[in-house]
């Protein structure tokens, strides 16, 4: 089988990283790359899930724009809660 090279980008510290964990598990970026596109062409899914950053989940926004409205109105309500270190 002939093989090609295929280039892409990627930040300096992921690559840095997943260098690393493919290091930790004997492999090299190459083989776990090899892995993901075979399991890609033999399932035709991506392996894993892919979500979205529930973040920026359109409910999620309005609310943040609520509040947001309610600052600027001053009639946002706050209160301290557990969650906040002293």
């Amino acid at each position: 089988m002939a093989t090609v090279n295929v280039n892409f980008r990627l930040d300096k510290e992921v690559k840095e990283e997943m260098e690393k964990a493919c290091e930790d598990m004997g492999l090299t970026m190459s083989a776990a790359f090899t892995i993901f596109a075979k399991t890609v062409v033999r399932e035709r899914r991506i392996p894993f899930a892919v979500t979205a950053d529930p973040f920026y989940s359109e409910a999620n926004m309005h609310y943040l724009d609520q509040k947001m409205s309610a600052y600027k109105n001053g009639t946002l309500n706050t209160s301290e809660h557990g969650l906040m270190d002293e």
